[in-house]
């Protein structure tokens, strides 16, 4: 039988969290969304919900920009160095 690692690489490991992050993001997202309803839907104004929404809004264009970066970088590092000479072979 083979010896496999017991750990994955850094990069690999990095790289499948951030996928991960990924996928919980729209979950949380709809959970936030949901907050202002689950805390006080009398007492919360129409503006004080706007705000909510658009500041929310912001902040997950800006999270998904950065998880977007994070993710080409993750990427860019666990794949195999590919030499000159390699390419004209194809």
């Amino acid at each position: 039988m083979p010896e496999r690692p017991l750990f994955l690489e850094r990069a690999s490991f990095h790289r499948r969290r951030l996928g991960d992050a990924a996928r919980v993001l729209p979950v949380l997202t709809l959970i936030l969304l949901l907050v202002p309803v689950w805390w006080a839907p009398a007492s919360l104004s129409y503006a004080g919900g706007t705000v909510w929404l658009f500041g929310l809004w912001t902040v997950l264009i800006v999270a998904v920009r950065l998880l977007h970066r994070a993710l080409l970088r993750a990427e860019a590092a666990t794949q195999p160095v590919e030499r000159a000479g390699d390419r004209d072979a194809v």
